[in-house]
């Protein structure tokens, strides 16, 4: 389904698209009304981006795109060459580096030089969705009328869309902000990728403030290097694309972006030993989930909707922005109290309804708590153990794997972190893609076995095909007795799972359900 676009567009000449690129035009100076890159998302109108790709250049679908109501392209030389030699006639602005000028051009043609609303703009390896749901929850909270973009979902008011990427392409994300701006949104929190960053993808967007959660491992498929992935997170806080940032330093990476951000930066930390403008400190209270947050004038009561010590730091990370906003401090108090419910973050999953036999008609007392996480990176994968920890009295499960055709460096990691933070582990399959799940979950293993001569559990379990490894981790923390949790990470709110290039219907949540009830049927079947 094509994104959404604005009802009121605006004519403007190809001559002046390529004036404000700097690019050169032939055929007849037309009009166009909007841009796309993809050529079965055409509006009649439209200035087709044909770019150069991995494996075809866009110029190769142009002629579909024409068909389809495109009036013009916007490509390089070689995609010139295309359109000659696939015969497609059609007026062009040609440019050196065509996906570095979309960003720039979407925003002339849907007009959103001046929303109008507040931009929030949230990176990092970890909590981004987190934390732009708590922003988001809080304002809705406020009677605001908010957009969303992210890993989840992409929400316009009341609207939901099915998000395909954490960070849309430039050509849809301007055209989502000038919706947004129809519909009298007043503010739109973004979670914005480092691919995003690099591929130019937010090119355009001036966020009011930016925030930045933490790094670690992850994407180094993409990136070379931790620096250059830190590099493309650090470009944010410049001010071709945020106006302020606000930057946990409880990582060194957060702490020399405090130094080199281009733009004012006012930053936080859980960490007592760290200087920063703003100090979580937890535990004041009986509340486990209670902390205050304090720069020394100003002091918050806070409370993290989800567990764990990175939720805090995420709860507090919104509230910054919200003071950020100009709330005052007792509002933002109450606005972070309401649930932003964040879809397969640290998500329980229960049963829905009473077990035929028991005596007194309850569900099983004896079924192991079950959450439902993201967690896809070794970091992660600790964090979420060790917020799981306190809620366990018989034994910590954790069902895991491993991304096929991304960071291999991450896998023994990841293996690692889950046998020094679990009593169990069953390790599976994730969205293998093009390569053996054996080979992935063979490397996860052996990260886990490192661990178990360094002190992590001995308990593991290789388990092929994810079903069978949810099925399989609950009967062994039924097995452990009451009060064991089961912790299923890697794909959260995903409902696909990718198996040599065919995406299969798979949703942990769904899953983890259905074995909860074939646990607690009294025939072992299910119910």
């Amino acid at each position: 389904m094509p994104s959404p676009r604005p009802a009121s567009l605006h004519a403007t000449p190809i001559s002046a698209v390529a004036s404000l690129v700097g690019g050169t035009v032939t055929g007849e100076d037309v009009l166009v009304t909007g841009i796309t890159l993809a050529s079965q998302d055409v509006v009649a109108g439209d200035l087709y981006a044909a770019l150069p790709g991995a494996n075809a250049h866009g110029a190769r679908y142009a002629a579909g795109a024409v068909e389809a109501g495109a009036v013009a392209v916007l490509t390089d030389a070689a995609g010139v060459a295309v359109l000659a030699a696939d015969g497609v006639s059609v007026p062009t602005v040609v440019v050196e580096e065509p996906r570095s000028v979309v960003g720039p051009v979407a925003r002339a043609l849907y007009g959103t030089e001046d929303l109008g609303l507040r931009l929030f703009g949230v990176t990092g390896t970890n909590g981004k969705t987190t934390t732009a749901y708590l922003i988001d929850s809080a304002l809705t909270a406020l009677g605001r009328t908010t957009g969303l973009i992210g890993t989840v979902e992409t929400r316009i008011g009341n609207e939901r869309l099915r998000s395909m990427r954490t960070t849309p392409e430039a050509t849809v994300l301007h055209a989502l902000l000038a919706v947004m701006r129809e519909r009298s949104v007043d503010s739109c929190v973004m979670e914005v990728s480092s691919h995003a960053l690099s591929q130019h993808r937010v090119d355009g967007v001036v966020y009011d403030v930016a925030l930045f959660t933490n790094l670690s491992q992850d994407h180094l498929d993409f990136h070379p290097t931790m620096r250059d992935y830190f590099l493309a997170k650090a470009s944010l806080f410049t001010p071709e694309r945020s106006r302020r940032g606000i930057v946990c330093v409880d990582d060194e990476w957060g702490r020399e972006l405090a130094e080199l951000a281009g733009v004012p930066v006012t930053t936080m930390t859980s960490l007592a030993d760290v200087e920063a403008d703003w100090h979580l400190v937890a535990g004041q209270d009986a509340d486990p989930a209670g902390f205050t947050l304090s720069d020394g004038t100003t002091t918050l009561g806070l409370r993290s909707a989800l567990p764990g010590d990175f939720n805090r730091v995420n709860t507090a990370m919104a509230a910054l922005a919200l003071l950020d906003s100009g709330l005052e401090p007792a509002v933002v108090e109450q606005a972070l109290r309401s649930d932003p419910h964040v879809p397969g973050r640290m998500e329980k999953v229960t049963l829905d309804q009473s077990v035929d036999g028991a005596v007194d008609g309850s569900p099983d007392a004896s079924l192991p708590l079950v959450v439902v996480d993201y967690a896809h990176t070794p970091d992660a994968v600790a964090a979420a153990l060790k917020a799981l920890r306190p809620e366990t009295q018989g034994a910590l499960v954790v069902v895991l794997g491993a991304g096929g055709d991304r960071d291999r460096g991450k896998r023994a990691a990841m293996g690692r972190a889950a046998a020094l933070g679990a009593d169990v582990v069953v390790v599976t399959d994730d969205n293998p893609r093009s390569e053996d799940p054996a080979v992935i979950r063979a490397a996860v293993l052996d990260g886990a076995r490192d661990a178990a001569s360094v002190g992590g559990t001995h308990d593991l379990h290789d388990v092929g095909g994810r079903a069978d490894a949810i099925d399989a981790a609950i009967r062994l923390g039924r097995a452990h007795g009451p009060g064991s949790v089961v912790a299923v990470v890697g794909k959260g709110h995903e409902t696909g799972q990718d198996v040599a290039g065919t995406i299969h219907p798979f949703d942990d949540r769904e899953e983890v359900a259905r074995a909860l009830r074939a646990v607690a049927a009294p025939t072992g079947g299910t119910l």
